[in-house]
């Protein structure tokens, strides 16, 4: 199964600058699985995106095609082939 991540800007250096990985895993793999396939080639990555208990940072928001992940089960989340997974950071600020 073949699933494109995209990352904003602000992570692109953690990834050798690419804004959109291909990320192959096996069918069925979960969010999580594709976190862990993303971050293994780009190691940066998974302490900007998880904390050190594996959860993903409350700043951090990261959709799967057009759902925000923590709608539809979190790391749990399942995916389709061809599922595009968006992280983004929260936008904060007064």
């Amino acid at each position: 199964m073949r699933v494109t991540v995209h990352l904003p800007g602000l992570l692109r250096a953690d990834a050798g600058g690419s804004a959109h990985i291909p990320v192959e895993v096996d069918d069925g793999t979960a969010l999580g699985g594709v976190l862990d396939a993303l971050t293994s080639r780009h190691p940066g990555l998974d302490r900007r995106i998880r904390d050190e208990r594996g959860a993903l940072r409350r700043y951090v928001n990261v959709f799967v095609d057009e759902d925000e992940c923590r709608t539809v089960g979190g790391l749990a989340a399942p995916l389709r082939d061809g599922a595009d997974v968006r992280v983004l950071p929260s936008v904060a600020g007064g």
